[in-house]
């Protein structure tokens, strides 16, 4: 009797954990655990979904135009090499499908983005992991793993669970070192924390084999939306489109996220308030002993001595209501990932881990 089988390479798949929600026996948890901002959603943002609700009875658009537009508008971007996803994690899918499959192979990084083997094995790719150097990507490990068979490269930058960003000049090097077969991707979610940086625009603006992608799910606050972008070369993006669900974003997605990108005051206030709070909390994780890089992002991964030390600052913070990120998953037993909160959060955080430190030592 012929058996249902699934497509080779799907069993091979390790379901995505995301950061936990709960805490038994609390009731005001502080959720630390999934790079959120403290400030809730874009103000703009909620007044726009609550006028386009009344039209939810209606199929959305399916160009979203008018999104294109403000983020052509917002970024200095041409509008038609946009592309619109829900989150950055399907504009991944996207690329991933179109430009890969079985015999191909898909680059990333020992500390990137767990979704990426995930999404080369939907793709029925082979996902081919190279090590970092000292949490921070090295370009010649990227380099010296490029095949015939390569067809994309996935950098997250700056990273993630890392917060490390590589130099603009790095990126460069990397661009230029890749053949034209082989497209790369700089997942760029985190761009808006990273002083100075432009996500890869100018160089998916100039080259015709590199991809940005951006997402409205960490400082405009619309994760619970599912909304992201890329943007790349005219013929990369055409042949994305062509897999792209016609209505993937819903009326209310598209107008929320509209209104967000264009409150670029309300996004530079909150950069410049997690700018604060992250030296703020990166001072305090290293003055108690828990290593720490400087991060380009709204998290700080901190690094304990040992696993077991990592196991009783969890625990102390959960003690107080407050859940941070495990990620030995992305090869950090020892670490954990807390998100840069307000300055309340933040100084909750601090004082936990304090009196867990002031505790050990009595």
């Amino acid at each position: 009797m012929t058996r249902i089988t699934p497509q080779p390479g799907i069993m091979d798949i390790a379901l995505y954990q995301g950061g936990a929600s709960h805490l038994a026996g609390v009731d005001n948890v502080l959720k630390l655990s999934s790079n959120e901002n403290p400030a809730g959603p874009v103000p703009a943002a909620m007044t726009a979904l609550a006028e386009a609700a009344g039209g939810m009875h209606l199929y959305p658009s399916t160009d979203h135009a008018d999104l294109r537009t403000a983020i052509s508008e917002v970024w200095g971007v041409a509008a038609d090499r946009v592309i619109c996803g829900v989150g950055s994690d399907e504009v991944l899918q996207f690329v991933t499908q179109a430009f890969s499959g079985p015999g191909d192979e898909i680059i990333h990084t020992a500390h990137g983005f767990s979704m990426y083997p995930i999404l080369a094995r939907m793709a029925g790719a082979t996902p081919v992991c190279v090590p970092e150097a000292d949490r921070v990507v090295d370009v010649d490990a990227i380099l010296g793993a490029v095949t015939q068979a390569t067809r994309i490269v996935l950098l997250t930058n700056p990273g993630n669970p890392t917060g490390t960003r590589l130099p603009d000049s790095e990126v460069v090097r990397l661009a230029d070192g890749l053949p034209m077969h082989v497209i790369l991707v700089i997942d760029g979610a985190y761009t808006e924390y990273a002083d100075g940086y432009d996500g890869g625009l100018a160089l998916a603006e100039t080259r015709p084999n590199v991809l940005m992608t951006r997402t409205f799910s960490k400082i405009y606050g619309l994760g619970g939306l599912r909304v992201g972008w890329g943007y790349g070369p005219r013929a990369l993006i055409d042949v994305m489109t062509r897999i792209r669900q016609p209505f993937n974003l819903s009326t209310v997605a598209l107008a929320a996220a509209e209104a967000a990108v264009r409150d670029t005051a309300w996004v530079d206030d909150c950069a410049t308030r997690n700018a604060t709070q992250r030296a703020r909390l990166t001072g305090a994780l290293r003055q108690l002993g828990l290593a720490c890089d400087d991060s380009d992002t709204n998290f700080v991964l901190a690094r304990a001595a040992s696993v077991a030390d990592a196991d009783a600052a969890e625990a102390a913070l959960n003690a107080d209501g407050i859940l941070i990120r495990r990620v030995g998953g992305y090869g950090f037993p020892e670490g954990l990932r807390i998100t840069v909160g307000d300055a309340d959060q933040t100084g909750r955080v601090i004082a936990a881990l304090t009196r867990w430190r002031e505790e050990a030592a009595a």
